[in-house]
C-alpha cells in the first residue's frame, strides 16, 4: 500500500475513536481510523452494551418470578444461559455492523492491524499477516482504551479465572463464584449470575461496594445484594489462593486489625479489580507523550506533550466510561480545528450501574461536599412515597440531591432504583445549564412518574417537600 495523507488518524475504534473520527469527518476533514480487533471496541462489543442486554435477561426473569404480585399467572420460569447469551453477543454484534455502516457513510478509511506512532506525523501499522504499511497525518488521536487488570494470585490462561470477557461469554455456568471487586463491574456480574441461580460471593478491599458512590447509595445496594442472596465479603483481600481438583480455595484476610481468616471455594474466580491502560507497543518512546500509570498524560484540551498527538478515553486516565471517550472525542477534534469547545469537568460526567437497582450519579457526594467546606443543604426523597414507583412494584431507592447552601448550586446528585439510569440525564443538564434550586424547583414535572422523586429531593433540601 502506498503512504497515503490524512488530516486525522485515530488509533482506535472504541466509543472515543469511531466518534472522534466522525465529528471529524462532519467537519471537513480526511480521516483514517485504525483498529486491530472490532469496531465499537471493548464497550460494544465485550462492556457495555452486551452487559445490558445480560441484564435485562435478568431483570425479565425476576419480573416474571414476581409475576403473581400483578396478577399474572405464569408457569415457573428458568433461566436458560445459552440464550441469554446468544442474544447478548447478538445485539453486540448488531451495533458492530452499525458502526461499520457509519465509518463508510462518513467516508472514514479504516485500517485493519496494530498502529504505532512512527516520528512526527508517521503512524505504521501492521496487520495479522504480519504487513506493515504507515501513514502520515496532521493529527493523530490514540484511543486505545484499557484491559481488565490482572491479579497475581491467578494464572493468565486458566479457563476458570474470568475477566469481563469469559463472564460474557461463560463456556459453562457455574456452580458458586468469587468476584474479586465491587465497583460497578463486578456488582453488575453479581447481580447477573446471581439471578440465574449461581452463588456469588464478592471481595471487596474498600469497605463497602461501589466505594466511589455515596455512602448512602452503598449501603443500600448491600442490602439488596444481600437479600437477593449475594455473599459480601468487604474491606478484604485475598491472601491465598490455590487451584484444586475441585476448583479454587481461596483465604481471606481482614484489612482491619483483628479481623478473622475466612475461607472460601469456588468453581471460578471473575477478576473485576479494575483496568489498565493500553500504552504497550505504541511507539511511545519514541516521543514527548508522558505515561502516569499506564495512562497518557494530557492537558484539558486532550492533548499530549508530543506535537499534534492527543489521548482520548480510557487510555487517558478516568473515569473510565465510554460516554467521557466520546464527549473527548468530539471536544479534541473542535479544539484541533479551532472551534470554541467547553473543557470536560469530570465532576459533571455522570455514572451509572446498572446492578439491582441500578445506579446514577453525578457531581460531588455529600462526604466529598462537606470535604469541601462548604456549606450544603441535602435533600432526599425515597420511591415508597412516588406513586408511579408503587404503581409499577418498585419501591427500593430514593433520589438524593446536595446543594450548595450560598449560591443554590446543585454539587451533586445521587440515584438509587429502578431505572435511575434514564434519570441523572436530568440532573446533568441542570448542571450544564448551571440551573440553581429555584430554577429546579420552578419546574413542572410530568404526574406520574418516577421523576417526580427528583423534584421532590430539590424541594426537601429546602424542607418544602409535599409528598412527605
Amino acid at each position: 500500500m502506498a503512504q497515503k495523507s490524512f488530516d486525522l488518524v485515530v488509533i482506535g475504534g472504541g466509543p472515543g475513536g469511531y466518534v472522534a473520527a466522525i465529528r471529524a469527518s462532519q467537519l471537513g476533514m480526511r480521516v483514517a481510523l485504525v483498529e486491530k480487533d472490532q469496531l465499537g471496541g471493548v464497550c460494544l462489543n465485550w462492556g457495555c452494551i452486551p452487559t445490558k442486554a445480560l441484564l435485562r435477561s435478568a431483570d425479565v426473569l425476576r419480573l416474571v418470578q414476581k409475576a403473581g404480585h400483578f396478577g399474572v399467572k405464569v408457569a415457573a420460569p428458568q433461566a436458560d444461559m445459552p440464550s441469554m447469551v446468544a442474544r447478548s453477543r447478538a445485539v453486540a454484534a448488531q451495533l458492530n455492523q452499525g458502526v461499520t455502516h457509519l465509518m463508510k457513510k462518513h467516508g472514514i478509511t479504516v485500517l485493519r492491524g496494530h498502529a504505532r506512532l512512527a516520528g512526527q506525523g508517521q503512524v505504521s501499522f501492521s496487520d495479522a499477516a504480519g504487513a506493515s504499511s504507515s501513514v502520515q497525518a496532521k493529527h493523530i488521536i490514540v484511543a486505545t482504551g484499557a484491559r481488565a487488570r490482572q491479579l497475581p494470585q491467578f494464572p493468565a490462561n486458566d479457563s476458570t479465572v474470568w475477566s469481563y470477557r469469559e463472564a460474557l461469554n461463560p463456556a459453562f455456568q457455574p456452580q458458586r463464584m468469587v468476584i474479586v471487586g465491587a465497583g460497578a463491574i463486578g456488582i453488575e456480574f453479581a447481580c447477573f449470575y446471581r439471578a440465574i441461580g449461581v452463588e456469588v460471593t464478592v471481595v471487596e478491599m474498600a469497605p463497602r461496594v461501589l466505594p466511589v458512590e455515596d455512602e448512602e447509595i452503598s449501603a443500600l445496594v448491600a442490602k439488596s445484594l444481600q437479600r437477593d442472596g449475594v455473599q459480601l465479603q468487604l474491606n478484604s483481600e485475598i491472601a491465598q489462593a490455590q487451584k484444586t481438583a475441585t476448583g479454587w480455595q481461596l483465604q481471606l484476610k481482614a484489612r482491619s486489625a483483628g479481623g478473622a481468616v475466612v475461607q472460601l471455594e469456588a468453581d471460578v474466580v471473575l477478576v473485576a479489580a479494575g483496568i489498565v491502560g493500553n500504552v504497550e507497543n505504541l511507539g511511545l518512546e519514541n516521543t514527548r507523550v508522558k505515561v502516569d500509570k499506564t495512562h497518557l498524560v494530557t492537558d484539558k484540551h486532550c492533548r499530549t506533550d508530543e506535537p499534534g498527538v492527543y489521548a482520548i478515553g480510557d487510555v487517558a486516565g478516568p473515569p473510565w466510561l465510554a460516554h467521557k471517550a466520546s464527549h473527548e472525542g468530539v471536544m479534541c477534534v473542535e479544539h484541533m480545528l479551532g472551534l470554541p469547545t467547553h473543557h470536560l469537568d469530570p465532576q459533571r460526567v455522570p455514572a451509572c450501574t446498572y446492578s439491582h437497582p441500578q445506579v446514577a450519579s453525578v457531581g460531588l457526594t455529600q462526604a466529598q461536599a462537606e470535604a469541601s467546606g462548604r456549606k450544603i443543604k441535602v435533600g432526599k426523597f425515597p420511591f415508597i412515597a412516588n406513586g408511579k414507583a408503587i404503581a409499577m412494584g418498585e419501591t427500593a431507592g430514593f433520589t438524593k440531591v446536595i446543594f450548595d447552601a450560598a449560591s443554590g448550586e446543585l454539587l451533586g446528585a445521587h440515584m438509587v432504583g429502578d431505572e435511575v439510569t434514564e434519570m441523572i440525564q436530568g440532573f446533568g443538564i441542570a448542571q450544564a445549564l448551571e440551573a440553581t434550586e429555584e430554577d429546579l424547583m420552578a419546574t413542572i414535572v410530568a404526574h406520574p412518574t418516577m421523576s417526580e422523586s427528583m423534584h421532590e429531593a430539590v424541594l426537601a433540601a429546602y424542607e418544602r417537600a409535599l409528598h412527605l
